[in-house]
């Protein structure tokens, strides 16, 4: 069975009509600027400008994957040649509506901000430089237009810091209580609610971060994709609840309700990337049977962390999660193609590393083992081996 997440394939089509619409409005520029001038005078500076400009966009959607740190150097290039254009030519001022949505995407907020400020004036200056005579209506509508998607998009984010500052203060208290009450008891209560804290509300936050981003990007184009996005954050922020509440009373998660291992991962698989992160595979191997409900609850919070992982930090553009049954054994590899890291330096590094540390922890609960391999530039492979049980 193979299950091929369809999520990334919706945010290459949001990419896809982005950048179409951007040529579109380049294009639309060219033809009006040589139908009014001709090929005399100012028309091949012009020519050589668009061509170069469509060159460098062009090459950034191309080489986007292995840009990396270099995208916002690439969205710099792409700014400074548009700049350029517009001064030879003020009517391809409408080309900076793509490339806003780019900046939105790619630069952090204080920065969006700046940036959207520099294209709002490039754009006022150009229509009135082009207009018969003053018109306020030029200067109001890009100014209306660049305050609310910035707004939103701010709106959206500073939700999101404050969601992921509850799960540290979350974590911060667990922390805390471990260090004040040395009952044997208490400790490993408390552990286990960092493990399941760590498994559950971290990757519901960045999967509701994704998505959300993902619903900014296709605002105004797309308000439907945009409404889909909402509501798609909405069931994730349900799941959420449902998780934390199911984790407290130490019941099994919630997915497992009424579906086996291998359904619950592939719908997880797909949700991982359904905010336009990595296009995750996810494939069963030998005769799949019913496992212990504890190593069922346990790979799957395993799965949960490492696909966190993989769409929030790996920058990965494909990931595979595979289940394998042997037996009386099981195992559980998740791959991506990422930046990886050195999992020695993680682990020594103070502050890092708490990830993996509660993966290993619960794998060894289980009575497994945990293989984390990884380099950089290398992308990362983690395979779990857990004996499979009596099934209840």
């Amino acid at each position: 069975m193979a299950v091929v997440v369809t999520a990334g394939v919706r945010s290459a089509r949001l990419d896809a009509a982005m950048h179409a619409g951007f040529f579109l409005l380049l294009a639309a520029s060219v033809a009006r600027f040589v139908s009014a001038h001709g090929l005399h005078g100012a028309t091949p500076l012009i020519l050589g400008l668009t061509g170069g400009l469509a060159v460098v966009y062009a090459a950034g959607m191309l080489l986007w994957a292995g840009l990396g740190r270099w995208r916002q150097a690439w969205l710099a290039l792409v700014i400074a040649v548009w700049l350029a254009l517009v001064v030879a030519a003020p009517s391809f001022a409408w080309c900076s509506v793509p490339l806003f949505f780019v900046c939105l995407r790619l630069l952090r907020p204080r920065v969006v901000i700046v940036v959207a400020v520099l294209l709002t004036v490039v754009v006022i200056l150009a229509q009135l430089r082009i207009a018969s005579g003053f018109d306020l209506g030029l200067v109001l509508a890009p100014i209306a237009v660049a305050l609310m998607a910035t707004v939103t998009f701010l709106q959206l984010d500073r939700a999101r810091a404050e969601q992921q500052e509850l799960a540290a203060d979350l974590l911060r208290t667990r922390d805390d209580l471990a260090e004040s009450q040395r009952v044997a008891g208490v400790v490993e209560e408390r552990e286990r609610l960092a493990r399941e804290i760590h498994d559950t509300l971290a990757q519901g936050l960045s999967s509701m971060r994704m998505l959300l981003q993902a619903a900014l990007r296709s605002w105004s184009a797309e308000p439907e994709v945009a409404r889909g996005h909402v509501t798609r954050a909405v069931e994730a922020a349900g799941d959420n609840l449902a998780e934390a509440r199911r984790f407290v009373r130490d019941l099994s998660s919630p997915r497992l309700d009424g579906s086996d291992l291998a359904g619950t991962l592939a719908e997880l698989a797909e949700q991982a990337g359904s905010a336009g992160g990595p296009v995750i595979r996810f494939t069963t191997s030998g005769t799949p049977h019913a496992l212990d409900p504890r190593v069922e609850a346990g790979l799957l919070r395993v799965a949960q962390g490492a696909l966190a992982n993989v769409t929030e930090h790996a920058g990965a553009a494909e990931a595979a999660v595979t289940l394998t049954y042997l037996g009386d054994e099981v195992v559980l590899d998740v791959r991506d193609d990422g930046s990886g890291f050195d999992p020695d330096a993680v682990r020594a590094a103070p502050g890092r590393g708490y990830g993996l540390r509660m993966m290993a922890e619960r794998v060894a609960a289980l009575g497994g083992s945990l293989v984390v391999e990884s380099a950089p530039g290398k992308g990362t492979a983690l395979a779990v081996t857990a004996p499979a049980g009596e099934a209840r």
